[in-house]
């Protein structure tokens, strides 16, 4: 099990490579709605909106979207639109919630 150190350093990474312009992007992949982006990361469609209008919205409502996005397979770097990550054969995918991860709000 990760350390909260750990832990704290994992969720920087991940606000720094996931990006609004990946949100669009990543949501277009999947065919998803703002509304079904909302409900299935638990984050509210107004913060999505303002995060895809790259405006300034909690750590832990971005950390929210861009679990929730790896947890169907996207991977996200910075300068280049999402991918799709390449799992172990034989792994099942898991689903994450938004309680399965530390939060700074």
């Amino acid at each position: 099990m990760a350390s909260l150190a750990m832990n704290h350093v994992l969720e920087r990474i991940a606000l720094f490579q996931f990006t609004p312009t990946h949100c669009v992007q990543a949501r277009a992949m999947l065919g998803w709605s703002v509304e079904q982006l909302s409900r299935e990361a638990e984050v509210a469609v107004a913060d999505i909106q303002r995060f895809e209008a790259q405006q300034d919205v909690a750590d832990a409502a971005r950390l929210a979207l861009a679990y929730r996005f790896e947890a169907q397979g996207l991977v996200f770097f910075p300068g280049f639109a999402p991918g799709r990550s390449v799992r172990a054969q034989g792994m099942a995918g898991e689903s994450v919630g938004r309680g399965d991860f530390a939060m700074a709000e």
